[in-house]
């Protein structure tokens, strides 16, 4: 079987504290994100043929390709991480500061060499070294070994020293971490560990604008909120700040949620499934094409929603985020195209997976997929490496489970 999956009874679960990610929260940080030239909200859009075909009422894409014009959610997290730092510095809360009253210059509180690092699989280092740039500071951003050249010029682009390492991703977060230490930089990285925990959580408080965007646009267009919602996880951070969020606003009538990872990189799932309370890691190299969600470490603050609240942790092999990245990009006639890339499009090609293959009927069964079902997913991010996009959807890379040999 090329899944395996943990299903969680809803309130058997000691509750977690979700103050942080809390409605108010979110609204801070939506409002300190307007004040950043270029901020929009990104689209929700509904496939509605696409509902119709694989046999549920509707399917939500929440469509993170035109974030800041940087093809990914991820500067949400790190823009406001790097505004509440700089904030303290200053010596001001954030919730009285803009945009402008960060830049370099306007403050002289703030040191004019200050160095802000992290490590990436592409889009997190991006989004943080393109806030970092406008504000006029330094970033270095490290990547895992096997990165794509295109996300790594991406972010050279952006004026950061920037460079692949020989390491895991998890490795060069350590390896950021040492240097930050070393050269007295400042670490931004969006997982948590034992005393580093702030700056993550500013990172995860910074992605609810996504979520209040949604309810927004849910609540604006009445169209209520959906059934079940698909959350990816690498390290866990947005998909707690995401869940986190829904608990706030909706408590018990918050949608179903399942929380998805790569076969490789399953450490929620490991977490899940031996079910202590503690974040369980994977180690060694991860393949996957999912490079976004090539985690094997948990951040432990986002875990404790996760655990609390996700209902369900299911592993996916490649060839379903590549059946996603089809699906949204081939469209049926009437439903809008989506571009997502290969961790964006993982949710679209789950729930047509769950609706069609026998493997899943269980999976399908306990968490009432039906005719009824209104299904949202998040395309987290477009098209990041445009080669590799094309070897999935034009030359059909990653086949879908009927013709593909690929076992988890």
């Amino acid at each position: 079987m090329d899944y395996k999956y943990v299903i969680r009874k809803r309130g058997a679960r000691p509750g977690a504290d979700t103050s942080m990610v809390s409605v108010d929260v979110a609204r801070e940080s939506r409002r300190f994100h307007a004040t950043i030239p270029g901020y929009a909200p990104t689209d929700l859009v509904e496939l509605k043929e696409m509902a119709g075909e694989i046999g549920i009422s509707r399917l939500y894409v929440k469509d993170e390709s035109t974030r800041f014009g940087l093809n990914a959610f991820k500067a949400l997290g790190g823009s406001y991480a790097v505004a509440n730092i700089l904030a303290e510095r200053i010596g001001k809360p954030l919730s009285t500061l803009r945009f402008e009253d960060l830049i370099k210059g306007h403050s002289d509180k703030v040191p004019e060499d200050m160095t802000f690092i992290t490590a990436t699989d592409g889009n997190h280092g991006r989004g943080l070294a393109w806030f970092v740039n406008k504000l006029g500071y330094r970033s270095v951003v490290y990547m895992p070994k096997g990165s794509s050249k295109e996300r790594l010029f991406n972010i050279l682009a952006e004026n950061a020293d920037a460079h692949v390492t020989k390491l895991n991703y998890d490795g060069s977060v350590h390896m950021a971490e040492r240097d930050a230490a070393e050269h007295g930089w400042t670490l931004v990285q969006d997982t948590a560990w034992e005393g580093y925990e702030k700056i993550p959580a500013w990172i995860m408080r910074g992605y609810m604008t996504l979520a209040d965007e949604i309810h927004q646009a849910l609540t604006e267009t009445g169209k209520g909120m959906p059934t079940h919602v698909f959350l990816q996880a690498g390290v866990g951070s947005y998909a707690g700040a995401v869940l986190g969020y829904f608990v706030s606003t909706y408590g018990e009538n918050r949608p179903t949620t399942i929380i998805v990872e790569p076969t490789k990189a399953a450490c929620h799932y490991k977490s899940a499934k031996i079910d202590d309370g503690n974040v369980h890691f994977v180690e060694g190299d991860m393949p996957t094409i999912m490079a976004g969600l090539a985690c094997g470490e948990p951040s432990i603050i986002s875990w404790k929603i996760l655990d609390a609240y996700g209902d369900a942790f299911i592993t996916c092999p490649d060839y379903v985020a590549a059946e996603g990245m089809r699906l949204l990009g081939s469209p049926l006639p009437g439903d809008p195209r989506i571009v997502s890339g290969e961790s964006g499009a993982v949710g679209a090609g789950l729930i047509r997976e769950i609706m069609r293959n026998p493997d899943l009927a269980e999976f399908k069964s306990q968490l009432r997929f039906d005719s009824d079902s209104r299904v949202l997913i998040i395309s987290t991010e477009g098209a990041t490496d445009h080669d590799h996009y094309k070897a999935v959807v034009w030359d059909g890379k990653n086949p879908s489970y009927m013709d593909s040999s690929e076992k988890a």
